[in-house]
């Protein structure tokens, strides 16, 4: 039994039994994301992993690390926290897979202004969720109570996650050429990003969130906007298996217009047909609220397509049946063309 408390600290607003209790509350959770190499031991001073390197001849870490957001402002206000987490896991694991690696395991960070062992552990039971969907190991974390700093009721979220890949196996982008097809992955919503935007458009504050909307086709706001962000590990993974896959890129902050030319090489243009997408309701109900020009949605949202992936023309038939075979009905979005390192509407 764990005999640490301090009456003291606790009187300062850090309550470190409490802490202890959102550690054995959120054991399960860190139980179900378990994975040949991870080690079920929580609350030592770093998490551990076992890589198996079997039929990798040169392997290569792959790191990233991200966080949620003011999306955290929608679960506040509608005090839902178990989808948060999902987000946190997918922004990171979903760029780790742009370099064609496997996300191994993930480190969470919670800070807040109190620690109740209840809601941390929901936060935590959606980081389960998302290293599950992602098939990665939570290994570790910290949260950290913070009086003073945090509003009550209020936390921040971050993550990091770890990848491997064998160094012959990284997609390069200099292997785009000119007529390769773009494939846009549909995303399931906002995803985690332009939410500032999003909340000073559609005032969420003062906002009824749980009314259904015909905009939304039915749905809520505030559903809507919590919607967690897709994590595309799996079905990519399974593309990457199934077809050469030039580059791929994780459309978030900065939308079409900054994460698709990452992918591209100097001197080829990503060609869009805007006639091709999908674009859920929810960016038409932000464009058309807060009268956003086109240029500024598709330079802050994902606008349906939360992953580019461009291959081969020749491959492009295979691609998109590896992906559906996964439950990810993605199309051609566009081309590669020579010209200026950009994205182009037609």
């Amino acid at each position: 039994m764990n005999k640490s408390q301090s009456d003291s600290y606790k009187r300062a607003g850090v309550d470190i039994t409490e802490g202890y209790r959102a550690v054995e509350l959120m054991k399960k959770h860190v139980a179900r994301t378990m994975i040949p190499g991870a080690d079920e031991g929580l609350g030592g001073f770093g998490g551990l992993f076992a890589p198996d390197l079997k039929g990798i001849s040169a392997p290569i870490l792959v790191s990233g690390t991200d966080g949620v957001g003011t999306k955290l402002k929608l679960a506040f206000l509608m005090d839902r926290h178990d989808t948060v987490g999902i987000d946190c896991v997918a922004m990171c694991v979903n760029d780790v897979i742009c370099c064609g690696a496997r996300p191994l395991f993930f480190l969470d960070y919670i800070a807040l202004g109190r620690n109740v062992a209840e809601k941390v552990a929901e936060i935590v039971g959606g980081i389960a969720d998302g290293c599950v969907q992602a098939g990665c190991a939570l290994i570790g974390g910290e949260t950290a109570e913070m009086p003073g700093f945090y509003q009550d009721g209020e936390y921040d979220l971050a993550g990091f996650s770890v990848g491997l890949v064998d160094r012959s196996r990284i997609l390069d982008k200099e292997r785009v050429r000119p007529g390769d097809v773009i494939l846009g992955l549909p995303s399931s919503g906002i995803h985690a990003n332009g939410y500032s935007l999003v909340r000073k458009t559609l005032d969420v504050e003062h906002a009824d969130l749980n009314a259904p909307l015909e905009a939304l086709e039915g749905r809520t706001l505030g559903d809507v906007l919590l919607e967690p962000t897709r994590i595309y590990v799996r079905p990519v993974l399974e593309l990457l298996s199934r077809v050469s896959v030039r580059s791929l890129a994780h459309i978030t902050g900065g939308g079409f217009y900054e994460n698709i030319p990452r992918s591209l090489p100097a001197g080829m243009a990503a060609k869009i047909r805007g006639a091709s997408l999908e674009i859920p309701p929810v960016f038409e109900l932000i464009r058309r609220t807060g009268h956003i020009p086109e240029r500024d949605m598709f330079n802050t949202f994902n606008m349906g397509v939360g992953m580019t992936a461009i291959v081969a023309a020749e491959d492009a038939e295979e691609a998109l049946r590896a992906l559906a075979e996964e439950g990810l009905e993605a199309r051609v979005i566009g081309e590669v063309v020579t010209g200026e390192k950009e994205v182009i509407f037609c």
